[in-house]
């Protein structure tokens, strides 16, 4: 038998953006365990605002693992969090969101990297170079010298876990990149980009950076993109049947249940749903066809295949959670009646 170890995530208790916590249990294995052989294990909740210190214990319950492909018999244990008496912690989203295989998603996750207090690149005070040669931008005066390291880096290492990493981009502000996550099911793209962001903030670690999820780190008042969490989503009535009728309700009900997305959609969006920066107005539903400006995206494909394929909501945020942002999204699908 090998020692395993196994490094337990989850999600704490903190709002409004709930933070990742880890740490290692070591264990005996014949072989990579399978997730049906791994343990409930706990810790304590008082130290993570999941409980009160007289009564501090919480149970985690492993829900998805990966290899670790930076250790030596390393697993990497995602895990929900339980109340002693066998129920799901308040604070666990995961345990009572919709989910559907047949649906799926594909994330899109904005990020500054951040060092010494500012973006990467950044001067200590004042700006650089104002936007528009960072997007998808080649060379030191763009992307500086390990930002790439550290993206290519992160591909890597998801990969090697078995996460649906679909690639990587820099982003319109200086400092600010992108990754994708594709997922069937609700919970399957959630737990991949709940691990894959795990994956980023420990490989920075090594670098000094701090990787900011915020929506608009740089604030409202200046000329500088935010960051979202663009979440791109298909149902298999979607992409086989769909039709201009059925999209046209489609819409309806998004514009309908509008605040209640927004409620999901992440903190503070107020600062970066205006109406600028490629972004609708936080109070207000539109939908366009390649309109990088709407609450919702139309890929061009979509019309002209008939109405069927996948839409792009634009409006969730890159600090959201991402099973409460699916989660919404399946709950407005359910109104919509399909012939």
């Amino acid at each position: 038998m090998a020692k395993y170890k196994l490094e337990y995530i989850w999600l704490d208790g903190y709002t409004p953006v709930a933070n990742l916590r880890g740490k290692t249990l070591v264990k005996d294995f014949d072989s990579f365990p399978t997730l049906e052989q791994l343990p409930n294990w706990g810790f304590d909740g008082s130290s993570t605002r999941q409980a009160e210190g007289h009564s501090s214990d919480c149970v985690l319950k492993p829900v998805a693992c990966y290899p670790d492909p930076t250790k030596k018999n390393g697993v990497l244990v995602l895990s929900e969090v339980y109340l002693p008496d066998g129920k799901p912690h308040p604070t666990n989203a995961r345990a009572t969101i919709l989910d559907d295989p047949e649906t799926w998603f594909g994330f899109e996750q904005e990020y500054f990297l951040y060092k010494d207090g500012v973006p990467l690149g950044f001067p200590k005070n004042g700006y650089p170079y104002p936007q528009g040669k960072y997007y998808t931008g080649v060379g030191y005066e763009n992307v500086g010298d390990i930002a790439r390291e550290i993206v290519d880096t992160h591909l890597e290492l998801c990969l090697d876990c078995g996460i649906n990493h679909e690639g990587i981009n820099s982003e319109v502000a200086k400092g600010q990149w992108e990754f994708q996550i594709f997922g069937k099911g609700s919970k399957t793209a959630a737990d991949q980009m709940w691990m894959a962001r795990y994956l980023l903030m420990r490989l920075c670690e090594k670098y000094q950076v701090t990787i900011v999820w915020h929506c608009k780190p740089l604030g409202m008042d200046v000329d500088w993109n935010g960051s979202g969490m663009h979440t791109n989503f298909s149902t298999k009535y979607m992409r086989e049947i769909g039709g201009k009728e059925y999209f046209e309700a489609l819409m309806a009900a998004f514009d309908k249940y509008k605040n209640e997305h927004i409620a999901v959609y992440g903190p503070d969006n107020h600062l970066r749903l205006t109406g600028l920066h490629e972004t609708q107005s936080i109070d207000k539903f539109n939908y366009g066809v390649a309109n990088r400006g709407a609450s919702v995206r139309v890929p061009v494909s979509f019309p002209k295949n008939g109405y069927r394929g996948y839409l792009e909501d634009r409006r969730p945020n890159s600090a959201g959670d991402p099973y409460k942002i699916a989660s919404r999204i399946l709950q407005t699908i359910a109104t919509v009646p399909t012939p």
